[in-house]
């Protein structure tokens, strides 16, 4: 008889469960392209808060970690710590024909999703986890209006410093408040569901939980081999790609992020190694489409070296990368969190990251933040971008009209 295969929605609810009765801490999931797969899951992983230095220490094991975005600015702290670290000593990977394998210690898949039923028909799951044959689209968070006049007076402040010749351009963000509907295992499984994500994953901790759904990758690397694919243009889904490469303020914004990446990884890598070996490619991704670009390099730096030389990511700053991150921090009201820091797996010398845009900061009481940006260049329209941060946005209510 063929074995059944199981869907990742299922496998992660009967992990969670597998957890809460064990007392394990919960499962952590990374889904869409990691380490050449269509999903790594982790059974059971204690994510701690650790120190943003330390985050980065390579192991044996396998790491699940996050780093927040470093520079801070007063008001309102950001929702989760500033890093959070977690070693495994077993995991799951998803292959391309739908069938786990085992690595490690991790238990057998087949054998909790069975387990998982049985409790399931015993009465003894808890109620939380009832709820997700519901409607996915009421597990969507409820969110507030944004301030979109701070947007546009931090949009208006940056065209000047770039006339004032102090930057080219920056990164600007605004910020999502609002509430969830449901567990945030279910949120994530819903949104996932209906805007699958190239660089998606769940982390879950006592301190709250991470839901992202970035497209883009920020490290890749394998042994001494590297690579970075920053984004940078935008345009809406439902707008012809090919508009983008007809944009001289979208092909120049990537352009410069690509030069800032050769810059960030050639203070750690061999001299003459770093090279770019795609440019302004056309890539879709939830709600829009963008150009994205690969810059490639060799080194014999240890993971917590490279992050340092390259952190925060290029695309998410501005060039210059220093005067940007001054400017930044003096144009958005608060801190960014997680956003447009890092989220990722790493084992030994192998590492990959993703820059945590489209990215939910859910705290324990149910508060959930989300950020969202994009860069601002001479030809930036302040209308025009805050549309884009919309467009960024939708894949948390499922598209369709503004929820404010």
């Amino acid at each position: 008889m063929r074995e059944r295969l199981i869907p990742v929605p299922e496998l992660l609810r009967a992990l969670r469960e597998r957890a809460r009765s064990h007392g394990l801490a919960p499962p952590a999931a990374f889904l869409g392209d990691w380490r050449d797969r269509r999903a790594v899951v982790v059974p059971s992983v204690d994510l701690r808060p650790v120190s943003q230095e330390s985050a980065f220490e390579e192991s044996d094991h396998l790491v699940v970690v996050y780093r927040s975005f470093p520079d801070t600015v007063p008001g309102a702290a950001p929702p989760l710590p500033a890093a959070v670290r977690g070693e495994a000593s077993g995991w799951l990977t998803l292959d391309a024909d739908g069938r786990w394998t085992r690595h490690g210690d991790a238990p057998d898949p087949a054998q909790v999703v069975r387990d998982h039923g049985a409790a399931r028909r015993d009465g003894r799951q808890d109620d939380d986890n009832n709820d997700n044959n519901d409607n996915p689209a009421d597990h969507f968070p409820d969110w507030a209006a944004p301030d979109r006049g701070a947007h546009r007076s931090a949009v208006t402040d940056c065209l000047e410093s770039i006339r004032a010749g102090e930057v080219y351009q920056a990164c600007l963000s605004t910020r999502l408040h609002g509430r969830l509907r449901a567990d945030p295992l279910e949120t994530f499984l819903a949104i996932a569901g209906h805007s699958p994500a190239a660089r998606s994953a769940y982390l879950e901790g006592p301190w709250g939980a991470v839901l992202g759904f970035s497209p883009e990758e920020y490290l890749v690397r394998r042994g001494d081999q590297v690579r970075s694919s920053p984004i940078k243009g935008t345009l809406a889904a439902d707008l012809d790609p090919a508009l983008l490469l007809g944009s001289a303020k979208d092909i120049a914004e990537n352009i410069m992020i690509v030069d800032l990446v050769r810059n960030d990884l050639g203070r750690v890598a061999d001299v003459g190694s770093v090279t770019v070996t795609d440019l302004l490619a056309i890539r879709p991704a939830p709600g829009v489409h963008h150009l994205v670009s690969t810059v490639t390099a060799r080194t014999t730096a240890d993971n917590a070296a490279l992050v340092e030389a390259t952190f925060p990511p290029a695309s998410v700053t501005g060039t210059p990368k220093a005067r940007a991150r001054e400017l930044i921090a003096g144009w958005e009201p608060r801190s960014r969190g997680l956003h447009c820091g890092a989220y990722g797996l790493a084992l030994g010398r192998d590492l990959e990251l993703a820059v945590a845009i489209r990215t939910l900061e859910a705290t324990p009481d149910g508060r959930v933040e989300l950020g969202v940006g994009g860069g601002i260049t001479i030809d930036s329209d302040p209308d025009a971008e805050w549309d884009e941060c919309v467009h960024k946005a939708a894949f948390t209510w499922g598209g369709g009209p503004v929820p404010w």
